[in-house]
């Protein structure tokens, strides 16, 4: 299955990582750390074609050269609250990255996105933004993510996902064609309730014990 813009990261270790997350009796410590280091992993490749700049320094030896990243830090931002879970991981990669978060939930009947919380870093002009949640089912709530953090003009923005069904792709890129999404895996649909088939359960109930 391929959909333009949309970024498969079959690294190894994130594809072992994955599979473990997916079994349904890993423990929640175990599905926290794991989701940490699958989001540093998973940072690797989203950070690639982040700007540099050469500065000039001075090794124990000599003066030297070398690059810096270049412009306003990175802004990585939640979308509560299973994207936390995310967060530490991308933060231990890019400790001085700023943080924003955006709280949505699914509506059980309509299944459409509610916003009740939303708080970004001043000066999002020029700035790069990672959106992280670790579910794209409906890609409704993703989707509304994503409107909101263009109102407030930041140079780019990349989407991060563990997980992504087809319906959702195709729904987060009719509103947004140009926002690229990043995941380890593909899977085949959505059920009924709009959860992902085989998918790995409620992210937020698996990464904070409350089912």
């Amino acid at each position: 299955m391929v959909f333009d813009n949309v970024f498969v990261i079959d690294h190894p270790l994130v594809c072992h990582k994955l599979a473990i997350l997916r079994m349904k009796d890993t423990s929640t410590s175990r599905f926290r750390a794991l989701l940490r280091e699958m989001s540093m992993l998973m940072a690797y490749e989203l950070t690639r074609d982040l700007r540099t700049t050469e500065v000039a320094l001075e090794t124990p030896l000599a003066p030297a050269k070398g690059r810096m990243l270049e412009g306003k830090k990175v802004v990585l931002v939640s979308v509560l609250r299973a994207g936390n879970g995310m967060l530490d991981g991308v933060l231990e990669l890019i400790p001085s990255a700023r943080v924003g978060h955006i709280g949505l939930y699914r509506d059980p009947k309509t299944l459409e996105p509610v916003e009740y919380y939303f708080k970004m870093p001043g000066e999002m002009r020029d700035r790069d933004v990672l959106v992280m949640d670790p579910m794209l089912a409906t890609g409704n709530s993703a989707a509304a993510a994503v409107t909101r953090v263009k109102q407030t003009r930041p140079r780019s923005i990349k989407y991060m996902c563990l997980l992504a069904a087809p319906e959702g792709i195709r729904a987060f890129h009719a509103e947004h064609p140009e926002v690229p999404i990043y995941t380890p895996a593909i899977d085949e649909r959505l059920n009924d309730h709009g959860y992902i088939v085989p998918g790995l359960g409620d992210a937020g109930d698996r990464i904070y014990g409350t089912k």
